[in-house]
């Protein structure tokens, strides 16, 4: 398998062949493959209920715009998109000074467009509530965040700690 400049995995069908000699339960999902045509005639001819491959093609963009395209696509339910983070955040404030540091956060996060990946965030730890999953209590500077800790990521409070913004959402 070989990655390209936009961290894509793909492969050729003869690479991918090998793979499936060595490892009969690859999961063929997400593969991109250079010309799939072969398997995927196959597949049809055969009338099987195998998956298709989807054929890799280079973007004819750049990095930058490459990257900005994937941070629209959050795949997360429509409530999720729809739901006003800001007020769902400062709704979970009890004091003044969750409100004033939930405010100056929410400042930062909008400033870098991150609304988004705080709503993924919701859609993530609520996800993981619901199936059970148990998660880190908290790692790195992310923990400076009280947006973060009110919206379940992490356990640490950093109003209690005394932790600034500043140290996840650097400058």
């Amino acid at each position: 398998m070989k990655f390209d400049q936009f961290g894509q995995c793909y492969t050729s069908s003869n690479l991918l062949a090998d793979n499936l000699y060595q490892n009969p339960d690859l999961d063929l999902a997400g593969i991109l493959v250079t010309d799939p045509t072969q398997y995927n005639n196959s597949v049809d001819t055969l009338h099987c209920d195998f998956i298709k491959l989807q054929q890799y093609i280079q973007p004819d963009i750049s990095v930058e715009q490459f990257d900005q395209n994937n941070q629209r696509n959050w795949y997360m339910p429509q409530e999720y998109v729809d739901l006003d983070i800001a007020k769902h955040v400062l709704g979970l404030c009890s004091t003044s000074t969750e409100l004033q540091r939930v405010g100056q956060e929410l400042l930062l996060y909008q400033e870098r467009n991150l609304f988004p990946l705080l709503c993924y965030l919701k859609y993530l730890v609520d996800t993981l509530r619901k199936n059970q999953i148990i998660w880190g209590v908290g790692r790195g500077s992310s923990t400076a965040s009280y947006v973060l800790y009110l919206l379940g990521v992490h356990k640490i409070n950093s109003i209690y700690y005394d932790l600034p913004i500043e140290e996840f959402l650097k400058g």
